[in-house]
């Protein structure tokens, strides 16, 4: 970690003050300019590539053969096509509102070869054409911020909690409102990214709910509900199943090819925030390196 991202969380530590939550301008990326700066971040060689990689490998140890589970808000489906690949045998809907966005997702699909996803159209807060318990998983990464308010993020999860099977497994993980707006600012200037990108991570930012206001949304999931939150500051937070599934050989062998094609950076990024995590106690499910 960097002394200039220590000293923002040091300082977001010892802050008293709370920033209130600002909704995204666009809460539904309907711009092709919006969707394309947005899926370049996800490629193999964007800034995002690490991040995805580290929710792939939590997701990992959450499924079994032969699940059946559903990505809300899979966007461009970079994040999804790292979680099918390591996970072949399982089948995933990828679910979006924005027909830009699941334009860019099939195209994703093509190029990875990836062919255990299928995608629809729809609306997260109301899974309409997704029967009650039909899931055996859920994930959610980095898209529940995109809400307009604490209302649709707790019928989002109503929702959520409706479509799992009784012992269904789910993933949550997005960022945390932080206090201080230069903080916020910080993150967003710091990936050094093209205008359209950055302004739309800084809007993410300051779109962010609270902890707080996240583990009361999640309670309708069940008393096993794990929460991780990343040290000093709530960067990231991850609410999770209890279930955790022993990585086989053959998973952990794609996992190893998987980190292994990373560029270096990526490699290095994908330890800091393991770090990060885990000095919260929040472990890899595996070492890929």
């Amino acid at each position: 970690m960097s002394t200039s991202v220590l000293v923002h969380l040091l300082l977001e530590r010892i802050s008293w003050r709370k920033q209130p939550r600002v909704p995204e301008p666009d809460l539904v990326m309907e711009s092709v300019v919006q969707a394309s700066s947005f899926s370049q971040a996800g490629e193999d060689d964007g800034v995002l590539a690490f991040l995805y990689f580290y929710n792939a490998l939590q997701i990992t140890s959450l499924l079994q053969p032969g699940d059946r589970v559903l990505d809300l808000a899979c966007g461009p489906a970079h994040q999804l096509v790292q979680v099918a690949r390591l996970n072949p045998d399982v089948r995933f809907v990828g679910l979006d509102a924005s027909p830009a966005m699941l334009e860019c997702a099939q195209s994703t699909l093509a190029r990875a070869h990836v062919s255990n996803v299928e995608l629809m159209q729809g609306d997260m807060t109301r899974l309409m054409g997704l029967e009650d318990g039909s899931m055996d998983g859920v994930i959610c990464t980095m898209s529940l911020h995109h809400l307009p308010d604490h209302a649709a993020l707790c019928t989002t999860l109503r929702e959520v909690r409706r479509v799992l099977k009784p012992q269904g497994r789910f993933y949550l993980v997005d960022f945390g409102r932080l206090k201080l707006l230069r903080t916020q600012r910080f993150f967003a200037d710091d990936l050094r990214q093209p205008p359209q990108f950055t302004e739309d991570y800084f809007n993410s930012l300051r779109a962010a709910f609270s902890v707080e206001e996240l583990s009361a949304a999640v309670a309708p999931l069940g008393p096993d509900v794990q929460r991780h939150v990343t040290v000093l500051a709530p960067f990231l937070m991850v609410f999770r199943s209890a279930f955790q599934r022993p990585m086989d050989p053959q998973t952990l062998q794609r996992a190893k090819a998987a980190f292994a094609n990373l560029s270096a950076a990526h490699q290095g990024n994908f330890r800091s925030v393991a770090s990060w995590f885990r000095a919260s106690g929040y472990a890899l499910p595996c070492d890929p390196d």
